[in-house]
This record gives C-alpha cells, structure tokens and sequence, in this order.
C-alpha cells in the first residue's frame, strides 16, 4: 500500500501532467489523468460528463480560444483532492483583446486518478477585459 505522502506527490505530478498538457493542447494525455473525465464549470453550471463530453468541451473552448494557457500559482493536496489556485489566459478568436483570470480548480481523486475536475471563477473577470470595462 502507498504511503499518503507518496500518493499526494504522486497526485500533484497528474495535475501537473493534466495542467501543462492541456495548455499544449495534447488532449489524449489530459483525458489518461481521468479514471473517468469530468469537469464541471461553476461558474456557467456547465458539466462535462464522460471521454466524448470532454473532448467536445476542449475542442469547443480552444476555437473560442485558440491559444488558451494556465500557469500555476499554488497547489494544495488534501486526502481526497488536490486544489490549484493559477491564472487562466488567453485571446478569444478573432480578438486582439486577451484576458487574464486568476482562478481555482478542485481534482477530486479516486486512487491515482482524477475523477473530477471542478473550476471555480468570477465570470465579470473576463468579461471587463474583453470588454474593455
């Protein structure tokens, strides 16, 4: 059995491997951090249930915003989650205005994989820059 220092590093390095490979857009390998790929957007209420609903949420958010990164500012881990505070940029297509979020998201585990992804944001954050408010 996996001692719980072990396991909490080891679950931090699949955040990391989740969070570096979305941003390059290797979206294969951010699904194999999933038992299970789920996300769920508060903010919007949106929920992302299974491989194909992933997969269509990336493909959706990335023509909305091609060059979509995020940068970790801080991680935590728990005995069941690991929660990363960092910041989400981008430019929507067919924008010269980017935007800068500072955000939080929870990944929930179940052994060595994530079974949840949950983000948390202010909507108006966005908004205001796009728009210039």
């Amino acid at each position: 059995m996996m001692r719980s220092d072990d396991l909490k590093a080891l679950r931090e390095q699949v955040v990391r491997t989740h969070m570096q490979s979305e941003n390059t857009q290797q979206f294969d390998e951010t699904i194999g951090t999933f038992s299970h790929p789920y996300y769920e957007l508060v903010a919007t209420g949106e929920v992302f249930d299974g491989e194909q609903a992933v997969r269509d949420y990336y493909r959706a958010s990335r023509a909305a915003t091609p060059d979509q990164r995020n940068e970790l500012i801080a991680m935590h881990s728990t005995d069941d989650a690991v929660i990363v505070e960092f910041w989400l940029r981008g430019t929507p297509a067919g924008s010269a205005r980017g935007f800068e979020c500072r955000m939080i998201a929870i990944f929930e585990f179940d052994g060595e994989r994530i079974v949840s992804e949950r983000v948390y944001w202010d909507r108006q954050t966005i908004r205001r820059q796009l728009l210039g408010t």
